[in-house]
C-alpha cells in the first residue's frame, strides 16, 4: 500500500499492523477428526476505525 502520507510517526502509527495467530487446533474424537487452523488476524489502527464508522452507521439504520 502507497498512501500519501509523507515518511513519519503518524504513518508508522497508521500503517503498522499487528499479527495474532492460534492454531492449528485439532479435536480427535472417536468417529471424527477435525483440524482446524492456523486463524490469522491482521488489524491496524485504520481497521479498527473502519470496523467502528461501519458499526455507527448500522446502528444508526437499525
Amino acid at each position: 500500500m502507497d498512501f500519501s502520507l509523507p515518511d513519519g510517526a503518524p504513518r508508522e502509527f497508521l500503517l503498522t499492523s499487528v499479527n495474532v495467530s492460534v492454531g492449528p487446533l485439532s479435536v480427535d474424537l472417536v468417529a471424527v477428526a477435525i483440524v482446524l487452523g492456523p486463524l490469522t488476524l491482521t488489524l491496524n489502527f485504520l481497521t479498527i476505525v473502519g470496523v467502528g464508522i461501519v458499526a455507527m452507521v448500522v446502528r444508526s439504520w437499525i
